[in-house]
């Protein structure tokens, strides 16, 4: 996909009320996270995205997440439901600009479904079955996008993106326990260290990729690789289970 595009939105005043389990969950800096989004908004730009920039939503903590709230494919746009009630103003915060670019899918209840856990191939659609989507929610996104569903089921995790990401011509990143899952036996796999987890979220950006800081073996194997890349700071949305494909919506 040439990405031309990218929706955001900056942290709310009520940010650091976000939904985490994350041992350093007491230690978030508003302050930081809204300089880091500025970094990565700043970065995007740098890429050749065009930004649609949308308002902070101070009543909403995890509402920088827009990753979460839609997946788009073409010119569809699914916007999902999340399973925490708390979460699912945040699409309709979102409907109105989806709606200015895309045609408009919903998931409907009792399916569930969060950005988090789904990145599209050619062909497919691969989808986390785990805290925050179910398998009603899987179903009816591939149905919607008349692809094949991969489903990968973990209901001990927050979102799939966490351990594996597409880097585009049939390649992952991923950690040890998805680079051997058989549900991804067609695909080539980058395997990050145990010690450099976090970095198999990564963001691809047309010939970019996009990996959090301090994460040096990562980075070493993906330019071995042949792939460009910049790293960028997010600490405080690390600190709020949250990584680099979740502030963004790129299209």
């Amino acid at each position: 996909m040439n990405a031309k595009s990218a929706i955001v939105r900056p942290p709310g005043q009520s940010y650091c009320d976000c939904i985490s389990s994350h041992p350093d969950r007491y230690r978030i800096s508003l302050r930081k996270a809204i300089m880091q989004h500025e970094q990565y908004r700043k970065t995007l730009a740098e890429l050749g995205l065009e930004l649609i920039i949308l308002p902070p939503e101070d009543d909403m903590p995890d509402s920088c997440f827009v990753e979460d709230t839609a997946i788009i494919d073409g010119k569809k746009a699914i916007l999902t439901r999340p399973a925490l009630e708390a979460r699912r103003k945040e699409v309709s915060s979102i409907q109105d600009v989806i709606s200015e670019y895309f045609e408009i899918f919903h998931i409907a209840e009792p399916a569930t479904l969060e950005g988090g856990d789904v990145f599209l191939t050619l062909k497919e659609v691969v989808c986390g079955v785990t805290k925050r989507t179910n398998m009603k929610g899987a179903s009816c996104l591939a149905r919607i996008l008349n692809r094949l569903l991969i489903g990968i089921e973990d209901s001990s995790i927050v979102h799939l993106k966490s351990y594996v990401t597409y880097l585009g011509d049939s390649k992952l990143i991923a950690t040890k326990e998805y680079a051997n899952n058989p549900a991804f036996e067609k695909f080539e796999i980058l395997q990050v260290s145990e010690e450099e987890k976090y970095s198999a979220n990564t963001l691809l950006i047309n010939d970019t990729v996009l990996i959090p800081d301090n994460h040096p073996k990562t980075e070493l194997m993906l330019r071995d690789n042949g792939f460009n890349v910049e790293s960028i700071n997010v600490s405080e949305f690390q600190k709020c289970e949250g990584a680099l494909t979740c502030l963004s919506l790129i299209f």
